[in-house]
């Protein structure tokens, strides 16, 4: 057993589990999108950080990956956690603005606004459609190809994998394919509609870029029944 503090409570637990394991197990919320149990740690998408050490020694660290040790102390929600998660979600808006799994995400953590130039494209490179197809369903299909901002996903030189098997394991743990959004302009703001925050026409005296891209609009159905 090892103990080190979580969020100024110590704790104990098996040396070997991950900061993400035992901050769950205690009840500390850390968001992620690239780990899901039964597929190894990966640590792509980074929405897992949180701040270890004291003082100017403290530096973040994927909790999916980082091994618990004696003495560790770790904060899972510190300023520079959550503000390092919403530069993080603005980034991955940015490449898959549809994904209504990370529209949940950015609407959650508060993210209002996305400062970066839209890309529109249907992959955040997790890696859980290549573990779950490896590690899962033993096949091996799908994985990582070339590098940096060339890296894709998909078959060797995109031919017909003899290896799949059709099983759609893929698809079922993809953060971008699992629910769409179907708002029709994602350039202009964040809805956050689908996490049941306040009706996004509230606050377009504050915002005068928000619009709501409900259809129907909740707020409008709401108003409809009085």
């Amino acid at each position: 057993m090892a103990a080190f503090k979580l969020n100024g409570l110590v704790v104990e637990a098996e040396k070997g589990d991950t900061i993400l394991d035992v901050a769950r197990f205690y009840g500390f919320p850390i968001p992620t999108l690239c780990h899901m149990e039964g597929l190894s740690p990966y640590g792509a998408c980074r929405l897992c950080v949180v701040e270890i050490g004291e003082g100017p020694q403290a530096r973040l660290v994927t909790s999916c990956t980082y091994p618990i040790q004696e003495g560790l102390v770790v904060r899972t929600a510190s300023e520079r956690v959550v503000k390092a998660r919403k530069m993080i979600l603005e980034l991955l808006l940015a490449s898959c603005p549809q994904s209504k799994t990370i529209q949940d995400l950015a609407a959650a953590h508060e993210v209002r606004r996305q400062r970066f130039k839209q890309e529109y494209e249907d992959c955040i490179l997790c890696g859980l459609c290549t573990r779950m197809c490896e590690e899962q369903m033993m096949a091996k299909a799908i994985g990582f190809r070339a590098r940096g901002e060339r890296r894709t996903i998909g078959t060797p030189f995109d031919l017909r994998s003899e290896e799949c098997r059709l099983c759609g394991g893929c698809i079922y743990v993809c953060p971008a394919c699992q629910l769409r959004c179907t708002y029709t302009q994602p350039e202009k703001a964040i809805c956050g509609g689908c996490a049941n925050l306040s009706p996004p026409c509230v606050e377009k005296e504050q915002f005068h870029d928000m619009m709501c891209y409900m259809d129907p609009c909740v707020a409008c159905e709401i108003t409809k029944e009085k």
